[in-house]
């Protein structure tokens, strides 16, 4: 399978993360895990650029939308997924802070939805 680029994924449910990560794989993403927002931070520092980043919000230390409006002010536009299951109204003033290459998942969501999602923000 043809190597479709690096992806980042952040989230501190374990079972979420390697379902995603495993999603990705068979698609033919590189894919780097993280378990926080801070390790989300600190992997795209070290390692980046990633061609997109899967975020979900509520995580320790670091919440994910405070980790990526970190990421947005420093000038990084990498593609953005959010996925939560928290239905908080102040998520949507977070969504458009990150811009219109941010997609929000609302958990829980199919691995379609989630295919989908990337081929809207990664050609």
């Amino acid at each position: 399978m043809a190597d479709r680029g690096r992806v980042l994924i952040a989230d501190d449910d374990p079972e979420m993360l390697a379902a995603v990560a495993d999603a990705l794989a068979r698609l033919g993403y590189r894919v780097a895990q993280v378990e926080s927002g801070a390790g989300l931070v600190d992997r795209l520092a070290s390692q980046g650029p990633f061609d997109l980043i899967i975020s979900d919000i509520s995580m320790p230390w670091m919440d994910g939308l405070k980790a990526l409006r970190s990421m947005r002010t420093v000038g990084v536009a990498t593609p953005i997924i959010v996925m939560t299951g928290l239905r908080d109204q102040q998520i949507a003033t977070g969504m458009q802070a990150l811009g219109s290459n941010a997609i929000l998942l609302r958990k829980p969501f199919e691995l379609d939805e989630l295919e989908s999602a990337i081929a809207k923000l990664v050609p």
